[in-house]
């Protein structure tokens, strides 16, 4: 069975005003729900020695996720005060960034995270300089690039050559700008590109076609870890060695999953 590590950015979503919490971050929820499906899976990352932290790392050891390499730091856990728009959309309402600041892994974290399959990151866990070290290694990177391929801020550019499987979120309207889009990321190296488009389903590339897939219908609760579990399944499909369309519906249907409840996974 291929091994899967989320590596980088962690933190806890709190709603305070409901009294609910629960641990997060794209490689996390990512994390969740390939240990639910059966796929060895860690985390790398780090928390605060505070209270969150320390439920954090037996919440995660609960859903079967190796926990040794989440470090534990002198300070806070990086929390986002979150509240519910219109009962379903969430609002992040302050970020307490805690240990999470000035985050960036230690060399036996990378070591370690080198040792595994499939890796999954995104632009604020603090490894941008360690992509090309693994991508060298064979290890699969998937990215989540949200909505920032474009952003100058963030240089994608040059990171996309490292990545595997690049995928982001667009409202892009016009189908023709964004397949052209996708077909200058593909053209930096990456096998598949995917873009993510809410409502309107997802779009894959893989230099030779575009593949296109509608959603599955759901009662919305709430829309957090829509993405983040549509690229859990999408990974799933590759590490079972489907094709790209049936990647594309496993992560369209615990997407579905997902917005039918409160949490993430």
């Amino acid at each position: 069975m291929k091994r899967a590590v989320a590596v980088g950015f962690s933190c806890v979503d709190v709603y305070e005003n409901l009294k609910k919490w629960y641990p997060t971050g794209n490689g996390i929820d990512w994390g969740i729900h390939l240990a639910r499906l059966g796929v060895p899976t860690a985390v790398v990352s780090a928390v605060g020695n505070d209270a969150y932290g320390q439920e954090m790392k037996k919440r995660l050891t609960e859903e079967g996720i190796e926990v040794s390499h989440l470090e534990v730091r002198k300070g806070r856990t990086c929390q986002m005060l979150m509240a519910l728009k219109n009962g379903v959309d969430r609002v992040h309402m302050q970020e307490i960034s805690g240990v999470m600041e000035d985050y960036h892994i230690t060399r036996d974290q990378y070591e370690y995270a080198a040792g595994f399959d499939y890796l999954h990151t995104d632009l604020f866990g603090g490894v941008l300089e360690h992509l090309r070290g693994w991508h060298e290694q064979g290890v699969k990177i998937v990215m989540d690039f949200s909505v920032f391929t474009k952003d100058p801020e963030y240089h994608c550019m040059d990171i996309f050559p490292n990545v595997d499987y690049v995928f982001f979120s667009t409202d892009e309207e016009d189908e023709e700008a964004l397949k052209a889009w996708m077909k200058e990321i593909k053209a930096q190296g990456p096998a598949v590109v995917t873009a993510t488009m809410g409502e309107n389903g997802s779009i894959s590339y893989d230099g030779d076609k575009f593949y296109c897939m509608g959603i599955h219908k759901a009662d919305v609760v709430n829309t957090v870890g829509a993405g983040d579990s549509y690229i859990a399944g999408f990974t799933y499909g590759l590490m079972t060695d489907s094709t790209i369309p049936v990647c594309m519906e496993k992560g369209a249907r615990i997407s579905a999953e997902v917005v039918a409840r409160f949490e993430p996974y």
